[in-house]
């Protein structure tokens, strides 16, 4: 049962065992469960819930941006190091700037938090949600810029390492 239906269910629940309560206590109840219940529509309905994406569908989308095949597994690897592969995935730095997304793009360069800007002419927000589209067009670019050594989670975890097999997503 999603939580949609859950919530529902629940509101008729206590309607239904309100009727027999006193007014007064039949109130509060209410008053109780309809601050609940707009709290679950609120999380049921957020746009902005994490994604976490798997190894294949995230080749099979990155190919689909022309990123050359034979740089996949670096890209899947970065995006583990760097992000977990978690779209929503926020970090505030000491330096007062913050990485965003998948590909933790920096505030510094590349987007303005709050509005657009930097040279991927970005709201940093926008690397939050679930569509990547943006952006895989600003770790493009940065990658064009900086090459892959920008990423100090791929220079760890990637470099001349062992890369993720994603010979099997093509099938």
């Amino acid at each position: 049962m999603n939580l949609l239906a859950l919530t529902i269910v629940i509101i008729k629940r206590t309607a239904k065992q309100s009727e027999e309560l006193l007014p007064a206590v039949r109130n509060n109840k209410m008053r109780s469960l309809a601050a609940i219940s707009c709290l679950l529509i609120v999380i049921c309905l957020s746009p902005n819930q994490a994604k976490v994406f798997q190894k294949c569908a995230l080749a099979k989308l990155l190919d689909s941006h022309q990123i050359s095949r034979t740089l996949i597994s670096n890209w899947i690897c970065l995006v583990n190091a760097e992000s977990g592969a978690d779209t929503t995935k926020k970090v505030t730095l000491d330096n007062q700037t913050s990485n965003y997304g998948i590909f933790q793009i920096n505030s510094k360069d590349w987007c303005r938090a709050g509005r657009k800007g930097g040279k991927c002419n970005k709201n940093c927000e926008a690397f939050l949600t679930d569509d990547i589209s943006d952006d895989i067009e600003c770790a493009k670019q940065i990658h064009k810029d900086q090459g892959f050594s920008y990423w100090k989670g791929w220079v760890n975890k990637c470099k001349q390492k062992p890369l993720p097999d994603i010979s099997m997503c093509w099938n």
